[in-house]
């Protein structure tokens, strides 16, 4: 990482809110902070873009000016939040084992209409964990210690670091061997404060061999507050494991958003990942995954949505280091406004990962002529016998097609969204479960501009 940012004298208030922290935690979680703390110290946040290809089309110098309060809470504050106010609008069901997280902090009050046990009429399988991460760390066999900070290594990026440092409440998930846990659904929700603000969301999922699990982690909040949203995912999917994951990016239009993931596969497991955009002033989708056994699958699907002064990257990496893998990476993107759009997938294909299959693709949909994408799909392959591939693709609406439908005696208005929906759509019905695809069409629809779409019709 290129930057010579201290974060001690140039974050103070980074500084202070470290040194306030309360030692209310395992001694896993203590030490982890003080290795977070360490590492950003050393790395601070990635301010210069000059030589930091990662970091190339996207600025985060205003995440780093803001000197963002942290109100440090120890679990089971609901504040002024109501489950109905939840359920209006995150998504939700009542066979899901659900979790709430307000302003950082777990609230075990907006997550206990469902129960420790799960779906009403269902018992848990013997051994799960769906827990508060403190809970979860404490638990018998301290099934993190092995993976928490192993996959999102602080010393790696100044974001992970920071997060680390400030690990506290999270979830944290273990599904034993050979067991379903269903659906597990995490809500993470900011509300209105005068302060600009920052919380630490952290996740860690261990998916042993042969067990199945489906996770939604959803970010949303208020247009009006300024915050800042720092969040860690750790995901490790056993022999044989399939882990189906959806991450929906919902945070205020004033907000900034960095969240980095990281998933670790071992040999005939399969992961697929759904991540929909659609808030944050600026946000970035840091997801890494290493097919680290042979005959692995990993499907990573996307969709991004911007308007006005937006800016979202979507930077992708999956690193097949053995033979027989799999991998599809398909992002799709509308651009609305003066927004601007980053999406860098890297394929790296390692000497030995013999019989590779690896495609990636990435299609962009410009809805206003000061609309910009910068996309940059990379392949790096050490080994000989592989098929891979990939692509990327700009531009607006067909005219002759809209022109084709307005033939046929529907307006201009019309005529658009019903293109815009279509293009969007074939990511919205790649997720599985139908409650949560209803809720994304739903919001799908209400998000398509209206008609002032500013393009020619062509002498139509």
């Amino acid at each position: 990482m290129t930057t010579t940012v201290s974060a001690a004298d140039t974050y103070p208030h980074y500084a202070a809110a470290y040194q306030s922290l309360t030692a209310g935690a395992p001694q896993s979680m203590l030490d982890l902070r003080h290795r977070g703390w360490n590492a950003f110290v050393g790395l601070g946040l990635p301010t210069a873009r000059r030589g930091n290809e990662p970091w190339k089309y996207t600025n985060v110098a205003p995440i780093a000016r803001e000197p963002f309060g942290y109100a440090q809470t120890s679990g089971g504050v609901d504040g002024d939040i109501s489950l109905a106010d939840v359920k209006s609008v995150a998504p939700w069901n009542v066979d899901w084992r659900t979790l709430v997280f307000v302003d950082g902090a777990f609230a075990p009050g907006l997550s206990a209409d469902t129960g420790s046990g799960g779906p009403a009429g269902s018992a848990a399988p013997a051994g799960l964990i769906v827990a508060n991460l403190p809970d979860a760390m404490a638990s018998p066999g301290a099934f993190g210690e092995a993976v928490l900070g192993g996959l999102a290594v602080p010393e790696d990026d100044g974001f992970a670091a920071l997060n680390t440092a400030f690990a506290g409440d999270g979830v944290g998930i273990n599904v034993p061997a050979g067991q379903d846990a269903g659906v597990v659904n995490v809500v993470y929700l900011t509300t209105e404060r005068q302060q600009s603000k920052v919380t630490y969301p952290r996740m860690l999922i261990a998916a042993q061999p042969n067990s199945r699990l489906k996770v939604i982690e959803t970010y949303i909040g208020p247009d009006d507050t300024r915050y800042f949203t720092n969040a860690v995912v750790e995901i490790y999917v056993g022999e044989g494991a399939k882990v189906e994951h959806y991450r929906l990016l919902m945070d205020g239009l004033n907000a900034y958003h960095v969240g980095v993931s990281r998933v670790l596969q071992q040999r005939d497991s399969s992961f697929s990942s759904v991540a929909i955009a659609q808030g944050a002033e600026l946000g970035r989708n840091d997801f890494g995954i290493t097919l680290a056994g042979p005959g692995v699958e990993c499907t990573l699907n996307g969709l991004y949505l911007t308007t006005g002064n937006q800016h979202m990257d979507n930077y992708i990496n999956i690193d097949h280091t053995e033979p027989y893998g799999t991998s599809r990476l398909f992002y799709k993107g509308i651009l609305h406004g003066q927004s601007r759009a980053v999406f860098g997938g890297n394929v790296t294909v390692r000497e030995g990962a013999q019989k590779t299959d690896a495609q990636q693709t990435d299609k962009n949909l410009l809805l206003s002529e000061q609309a910009e994408v910068d996309s940059k799909p990379s392949l790096l392959i050490y080994a000989d016998d592989v098929k891979c591939g990939h692509g990327a693709t700009a531009g607006h609406i067909d005219m002759d097609t809209v022109f084709y439908m307005r033939s046929r005696g529907l307006d201009l208005p019309t005529a658009s969204r019903l293109l815009i929906h279509a293009f969007a759509s074939e990511i919205i019905d790649t997720v599985a479960l139908e409650p949560l695809r209803g809720y994304l069409d739903e919001r799908l629809q209400k998000a398509i501009p209206d008609a002032d779409i500013s393009l020619p019709i062509g002498g139509r």
